[in-house]
């Protein structure tokens, strides 16, 4: 089964309760699909010659999972607290090599 990355972007209309997340990701984590994620901190984008561009500050974080395929991995969407206050989710996937 492929992985996919769920992109969280920092647009939601209104914050989410912890409770919130705790709900989803329990879910997410008993369905046997999860494999973890995090909230994106600070950074930088570095280019060994010229000007790199701009950090992706619209990216607040990424959930990685397990899906059979992009429309399964669209189902898992629901109940995210990003998308259920109004924000954007983008999911990639990410193949594998070798």
């Amino acid at each position: 089964m492929p992985d996919y990355l769920m992109l969280m972007h920092n647009d939601p209309s209104r914050a989410a309760s912890d409770d919130a997340w705790g709900v989803y990701l329990h879910r997410l984590q008993h369905s046997g699909r999860f494999r973890g994620g995090s909230a994106i901190g600070a950074g930088v984008c570095r280019r060994k010659s010229g000007a790199a561009a701009p950090i992706s500050a619209h990216l607040g974080g990424y959930i990685r999972l397990e899906a059979n395929d992009l429309a399964d991995a669209e189902t898992l969407i629901a109940g995210n607290p990003v998308f259920e206050n109004g924000g954007t989710i983008e999911l990639r996937e990410l193949p594998k090599s070798g």
